[in-house]
């Protein structure tokens, strides 16, 4: 099963690289699949790579999921 989780593009960068903040953890990650992604947006990221742009409201709502799994996971 593969996981992807999002994050948002804080910087454009060169050679179809950006840098993205997931859940406050700086990332640079390659946008070559999503050339189009501005600063401020969401991607969805997998293995290194933003495989689509996704709604900020269900970025938020999907890092909040992910933050209930890991708290459940220190249990």
């Amino acid at each position: 099963m593969c996981l992807g989780v999002p994050g948002r593009v804080e910087e454009i960068l060169e050679n179809d690289r950006a840098r993205v903040d997931v859940s406050g953890n700086s990332l640079e990650i390659s946008i070559r699949l999503t050339p189009e992604v501005k600063v401020g947006q969401y991607v969805l990221i997998h293995a290194g790579f933003a495989m689509q742009i996704v709604d900020e409201a269900w970025a938020k709502e999907t890092l909040g999921i992910l933050e209930e799994l890991r708290q459940y996971a220190q249990l």
